[in-house]
């Protein structure tokens, strides 16, 4: 790791502030969920970058920080990929989001400028989580019928 971007202890817990006193890119996963790192390692090893989370992370925010659209390039082409794999059946729609939220959050917590607006209009649009649909009167006059116990404390008063 360069010596500019070296880790100093802090010992504020506002994410915020943590991340300006501490240079490591990776520091802002520490304050955040924990499936973000292993997400944003994947996007890491689509762009085939080399080492560790943290040294592909110091790569990635590097290159950016240099080139923002290639990082910009490099995300679409991410996002297009992983629309291809769900296509397939590989993995499902909501997923996708996901990889994008960590990435997003890198690069905003490391001040990698990017145009979001233009990247998120390449993720899928979120389907209904559930089919679900009020039950006709009918439905429920059946439900009242039955005569099993455990379905009529289910409506009754």
């Amino acid at each position: 790791m360069s010596s500019s971007l070296a880790l100093k202890t802090t010992t504020t817990t506002n994410a915020f502030e943590h991340q300006r006193i501490n240079k490591n890119p990776m520091t802002i996963f520490t304050e955040s969920k924990r499936q973000y790192p292993r997400q944003f390692k994947i996007f890491l090893d689509y762009l085939r970058l080399e080492g560790n989370i943290e040294e592909q992370a110091e790569q990635f925010y590097l290159k950016a920080i240099e080139n923002q659209q290639w990082a910009e390039d490099a995300l679409m082409n991410f996002v297009s990929y992983q629309k291809e794999r769900s296509k397939k059946g590989e993995i499902s729609d909501s997923t996708i989001p996901n990889y994008y939220r960590a990435t997003k959050l890198f690069c905003e917590m490391n001040d990698i400028i990017l145009n979001w607006k233009k990247i998120a209009r390449g993720l899928p649009r979120a389907g209904k989580a559930a089919n679900d649909r009020a039950p006709t009167i009918e439905e429920i006059r059946k439900l009242v019928e039955y005569p099993d116990r455990r379905i009529k404390v289910s409506y009754s008063r």
